[in-house]
């Protein structure tokens, strides 16, 4: 199959990678072209422009925020620029605001294609591995089209309905809760430390009984070692995710006001740490706020 594939990160250079290996004719494209490298020497063939790499049958977009998607659909060699015939479907991977979603599936229908939203949960290492989680929504025959190409790099496939919109719910409302998860576990073991308890007792605990999800052991560790950088979810981008959360919550006139508390530490994270650190560094939030280390 003719694929195109935008948005080279850590996330989706694994993802494009897959889907080469499976023997896709894949066609990539990034804002920074030297990240194309690697999949161009294992076969991919670089495009020199997002409209160049959708002239397959579908094209993949991973990005991080609705501004990058935006630039690659709308502009003057964008997506929506290549459509020439009905079978032409984009799949956005990208964690996205709900408006945004409805926006490119309004936009695609009119330019005689198919829009498709397919937000992911998994970190880097999952994707490399094949194992990430796919969320879809859209029409069933572009979701059946798509689904072979997901199994390249998914162990699970959610087919959630054919509004593109309810998977972008979907992603955002996880992506909530993981926050919600770190937030749980950044307080506990804070309370934990400054008690005598050992932190590592506490986890060893909890994720073996009550609390043994992947999220609480994968976080769990990340906060009791400070394993903050590299990142694999930059701060910036849960920032720019519990943002769009809020913007759903107040169209639907939801009120979530812990969603405030995760929030200010993420702002509090990124004003004291910087930009590169994880999304979990709001552990080191919690514990300044306790007054650990005085």
């Amino acid at each position: 199959m003719k694929i195109g594939f935008i948005g080279l990160g850590n996330m989706g250079g694994a993802i494009a990678g897959h889907l080469v290996a499976a023997g896709h004719e894949v066609t990539v494209w990034n804002r920074s072209a030297d990240k194309a490298a690697p999949l161009v020497e294992r076969g991919a063939r670089q495009a020199a422009t997002p409209a160049e790499a959708a002239e397959g049958d579908i094209v993949f977009t991973m990005l991080a925020n609705d501004q990058a998607v935006e630039r690659v659909v709308f502009a003057e060699d964008g997506i929506v620029r290549a459509k020439t015939h009905v079978s032409k479907i984009h799949v956005s991977m990208s964690t996205i605001s709900v408006a945004l979603a409805e926006r490119l599936t309004e936009a695609h229908a009119a330019s005689g294609g198919t829009f498709v939203a397919a937000p992911v949960f998994g970190r880097p290492f999952a994707a490399q591995a094949g194992k990430l989680a796919v969320v879809a929504a859209g029409p069933n025959e572009a979701l059946d089209a798509c689904e072979p190409l997901f199994k390249t790099f998914a162990q699970h496939i959610f087919r959630v309905g054919d509004a593109p919109r309810l998977a972008n719910v979907i992603k955002l409302c996880g992506n909530f809760m993981i926050m919600s998860a770190i937030e749980s576990l950044a307080e506990a073991m804070t309370l934990a430390d400054r008690s005598g308890v050992d932190k590592a007792a506490l986890l060893n605990v909890l994720t073996s009984t009550l609390f043994a999800a992947p999220i609480f052991k994968t976080y769990g560790e990340i906060i009791l070692h400070e394993e903050f950088e590299p990142a694999g979810f930059a701060a910036p981008l849960g920032l720019k995710d519990m943002n769009l959360v809020d913007a759903a919550a107040q169209s639907a006139r939801v009120p979530m006001p812990f969603l405030g508390v995760v929030r200010e530490h993420l702002l509090a994270t990124l004003a004291r740490h910087g930009d590169a650190v994880d999304w979990s560094a709001i552990a080191k939030i919690v514990s300044d706020n306790s007054g650990a280390g005085r």
